[in-house]
């Protein structure tokens, strides 16, 4: 006799068109926007489907039914669970939204399934309810009522960690802290690099900080190990909870104003610095493997050129990662456009022009996308928060230091020393 089946049935209502909602199931960066943190989707009759999830949780399964804004079915097979089941979405127009019912079937029952259907049940309840806030508002509600660390993270080479003195090759660098977040607070600084957390091994990518506080809420304190140089310390830190998220903009062209002051602040701040500098101090590199301002300023560039590749991505529905990550810090590309523009107004030059066409690119964004919340709220998100604190936040002390460094120089050879 076959064993028992039993199946799980959930309804929702999303304010969002079918279309959309059937895109949510299919589309690797729509899964992650509200389900899984990684995800790759064949969406086609038999492609395959692969679901992550930063705590270890895993499913697999193939796709068996595709019927654009009406029907998804898929199967899954998830990490620890004794058997395959199977996944039906079903998709109807209701109210100027859709009306979501999903079925997980084909789970067995007692002993053996009891965790795994607890789990299961579970967690369609919180991603569906998710599902709903990220298509109606763009809010995803796993970073929301996640706690935040508060730093900013750089890529840590083997070179950067040698030019720290720290004795490691594997750790989250940082880059700058956020004013009045849980990291400034434990006294956390540009520069350190976190090993452990919570008991934890931190490594280079972000999801193994992403599992350390998916475990967490704001106010739980998590003890900290980590280098500042050679010399390793622990502090305990308080997590901080997230600012409300604003409102996204009503169109591309809000948004662009935006932009635009923020840019007209940023490159007024960073004239300002630059005043003054000579060539030759803008080509003086404070140490090996350091950027002189010159190529500081391209990196400036190549974040623009970056941005406004990832926003065409977008447009085209290409699946996409959640930031730039460390494309615009090559050093080889970076010295490209420094041999190509020369001067260090020129590279200035082309920095306002490429903001421009980020500007221009905004206002060009059509309504389809902006309707489209979590693609407009990842662009919103960069324009509005993380453009803002380039400068000051990560690059200010750096472009301080390397200017100092130049102007030391000379001095040190008027006086005869090294």
């Amino acid at each position: 006799m076959a064993a028992n089946k039993t199946s799980l049935r959930f309804k929702v209502f999303v304010g969002a068109p079918p279309g959309e909602v059937y895109r949510a199931f299919t589309h690797a960066t729509a899964l992650r926007d509200w389900l899984a943190n990684a995800a790759q989707s064949e969406a086609r009759v038999g492609g395959r489907l692969y679901l992550f999830w930063s705590s270890g949780y895993t499913s697999t399964g193939e796709y068996r039914r595709l019927e654009p804004g009406a029907r998804v079915e898929f199967g899954w097979l998830g990490a620890g669970e004794p058997e395959p089941s199977q996944v039906q979405v079903k998709l109807k127009p209701k109210g100027g939204g859709t009306s979501v019912q999903l079925t997980h079937s084909r789970l067995g029952s007692g002993k053996k399934w009891a965790a795994s259907l607890a789990q299961i049940q579970r967690g369609w309840e919180v991603s569906l309810e998710n599902l709903k806030s990220v298509l109606e508002t763009g809010n995803d509600m796993r970073v929301a009522r996640r706690p935040r660390l508060g730093i900013f993270l750089d890529e840590l080479t083997a070179a950067a960690a040698a030019r720290l003195g720290a004795p490691v090759s594997d750790g989250a660098l940082l880059a700058g802290v956020a004013e009045g977040a849980g990291a400034q607070a434990a006294g956390l600084q540009k520069g350190d690099v976190i090993v452990r957390m919570d008991g934890k091994k931190i490594t280079r990518d972000l999801e193994s900080l992403s599992a350390v506080l998916a475990r967490h809420k704001a106010g739980d304190e998590v003890p900290v190990v980590f280098y500042r140089g050679a010399e390793k310390h622990s502090v305990s830190m308080t997590l901080s909870a997230r600012p409300t998220p604003p409102e996204l903009p009503a169109s591309g062209a809000e948004l662009a104003e935006r932009a635009r002051q923020n840019y007209a602040a940023f490159m007024g701040d960073l004239r300002q610095r630059l005043t003054g500098v000579s060539e030759a101090e803008a080509e003086h590199a404070p140490a090996p493997q350091e950027w002189n301002l010159k190529q500081l300023t391209a990196h400036f560039i190549a974040c623009e050129r970056d941005l406004q590749a990832w926003i065409a991505d977008m447009l085209n529905d290409n699946t996409v990662g959640d930031s730039l990550e460390f494309r615009p810090n090559v050093t080889a590309r970076l010295d490209a456009m420094v041999a190509r523009f020369g001067s260090l107004p020129a590279l200035v030059d082309e920095l306002q022009a490429a903001a421009d066409e980020t500007t221009a690119l905004l206002a060009a964004l059509p309504p389809s996308f902006v309707a489209r919340k979590p693609m407009f709220g990842r662009v919103a998100a960069w324009i509005t928060s993380v453009g803002p604190s380039h400068l000051p936040d990560e690059h200010g002390d750096q472009l301080t230091a390397t200017l100092a460094a130049a102007r030391e120089r000379p001095a040190a050879a008027q006086r005869g020393e090294n």
